[in-house]
């Protein structure tokens, strides 16, 4: 749980940053590569969350990001399905409500132009993660878990 004497703040980011970059360090050691991915794509501008839609934002706790999360348009699906990519929680900062927060402003902004969200996942904690945010599991080619925003 964020104590309330820590500040978290979710907010857009617009940009590579040294603390994105100790966040990519961090998930590499862990054997995830998709941070590597996302600071390729930015830097070689295939894809900076810049659509219709698709936004990137990290959690902040005290000025330090310790979460980053992206939605984009679903490559896969269609127009009116956004896709949760590239979310990572900082390590100190799991079970703590951060990427639960991360994920909820996601998809706030998501139902603005979505009508549903998928993912992919490839971890049990991952899974499970997705499964506490309101995700339901599917069975897709390019998919695991959606969610309707539509009721």
């Amino acid at each position: 749980m964020v104590t309330p004497t820590e500040q978290l703040a979710i907010l857009e980011i617009s940009g590579i940053t040294p603390q994105l970059r100790e966040l990519e360090t961090e998930a590499v050691a862990e054997g995830f590569r998709f941070l590597s991915r996302l600071i390729e794509e930015w830097e070689s501008g295939a894809n900076r969350f810049d659509q219709q839609g698709e936004c990137l934002f990290g959690a902040f706790r005290n000025g330090r990001l310790v979460a980053i999360g992206g939605l984009s348009s679903d490559q896969f699906a269609e127009s009116d399905v956004g896709r949760l990519r590239r979310v990572y929680v900082a390590r100190a900062s799991r079970g703590q409500n951060v990427g639960k927060a991360l994920v909820q402003q996601l998809l706030e902004l998501a139902s603005r132009h979505f009508r549903v969200v998928r993912l992919s996942t490839d971890t049990p904690e991952g899974a499970a993660f997705y499964l506490r945010c309101g995700f339901q599991p599917i069975q897709d080619d390019f998919a695991t878990h959606m969610k309707s925003l539509v009721e």
